[in-house]
């Protein structure tokens, strides 16, 4: 998520790939009536482009974190009640959608990751370019901090949570280090971390790569906010939610992301009819047809404009049948 602006009418970062995301979504949102889900709504720029470029079109957002829902809303407010703001994490989408009496949409949108207003507040603690809290929680007030999970969670667990959600390969020695320093005093600030982990590191491995501690940071950010597990519901079940020509957008930014939505759109593009059938009936056939081949990179100039955009990677799949009966 890349857009940077809190209030207007302050100049505003354009969204990452938002003109890909608009033609993307443009043929399903074209139809009367439609109803688009902005399912990680951030600060509201693609949510106002879509509600801008569409004029017809209501849109429903979801956002886990109750400031973002407060700066979007001022955001969205010229757009009346096309604009409903829900409090909720991506993966509740079907329980919104229900409460709502929607029972299909034309669209749907992710834009995944975490939100340059999270990484621009010092005192989130998602950023480790600046000493702040070691919190990470994108709605602050449920779950656990990331300072939480360094001080208790066993050394096998953290290993597995480094490695896993930050494709870390010198988990172990970080880990080590982090339990002899928090025996010693619990973690706090994000500063201290970042310097144990540039102590752990081999001298090689810290002159490649960017900042040394990105992938911990990653990792431990992945963990306090269940954004994998939330991803696994949540991609199946925006796919459940559209219409029959409904297209669903979907902008990552790691290869785990990534890695998660091509599979569940590849799964829905395929045939599940048993090998050897002559003919494929019809509820064998694909549900959904891939409107990328692979996934979609930024432009040169999109990244120049925005660093953040670098990492990107967009996919996108159009509903073409109903689930077989």
């Amino acid at each position: 998520m890349s857009d940077t602006s809190a209030q207007p009418p302050e100049p505003r970062h354009v969204p990452v790939m938002l003109r890909r995301c608009l033609d993307m979504l443009a043929p399903a949102l074209a139809q009367p009536g439609a109803v688009v889900v902005d399912a990680t709504l951030g600060l509201g720029g693609h949510s106002e482009a879509l509600l801008s470029t569409f004029p017809a079109v209501r849109l429903v957002a979801l956002d886990r974190d109750p400031e973002a829902l407060r700066l979007s809303g001022r955001r969205l407010a010229p757009f009346g009640d096309r604009a409903t703001l829900v409090h909720a994490v991506y993966d509740e989408l079907p329980d919104v959608l229900d409460k709502l009496s929607v029972p299909r949409v034309q669209g749907v949108l992710f834009d995944l990751g975490v939100s340059s207003m999270q990484l621009d507040e010092a005192d989130r603690g998602f950023a480790y370019a600046q000493d702040a809290p070691l919190d990470m929680r994108m709605d602050q007030t449920t779950g656990i901090s990331a300072a939480e999970v360094l001080n208790t969670y066993p050394p096998g667990e953290l290993v597995r949570i480094l490695r896993t959600y930050g494709e870390e390969k010198f988990a172990r020695k970080i880990v080590d280090a982090v339990v002899r320093e928090r025996d010693a005093e619990p973690f706090r600030n994000s500063a201290r971390l970042v310097e144990l982990i540039r102590n752990a590191l081999p001298q090689a491995a810290k002159r490649t790569g960017g900042n040394p501690a990105k992938r911990t940071f990653q990792a431990l950010r992945i963990e306090v906010n269940g954004e994998l597990s939330v991803l696994e519901r949540a991609i199946p079940a925006a796919v459940a939610a559209l219409a029959v020509g409904g297209r669903i957008a979907v902008l990552a930014y790691h290869s785990l992301e990534d890695r998660l939505v091509k599979q569940v759109l590849a799964a829905g593009a395929a045939t599940t009819a048993p090998p050897g059938l002559p003919v494929v009936p019809e509820q064998y056939q694909p549900r959904l047809r891939l409107l990328t081949r692979g996934a979609e990179l930024p432009t040169e100039e999109e990244v120049a404009e925005n660093r953040r955009a670098a990492p990107a990677r967009l996919r996108g799949a159009e509903r073409i049948r109903e689930d077989a009966r």
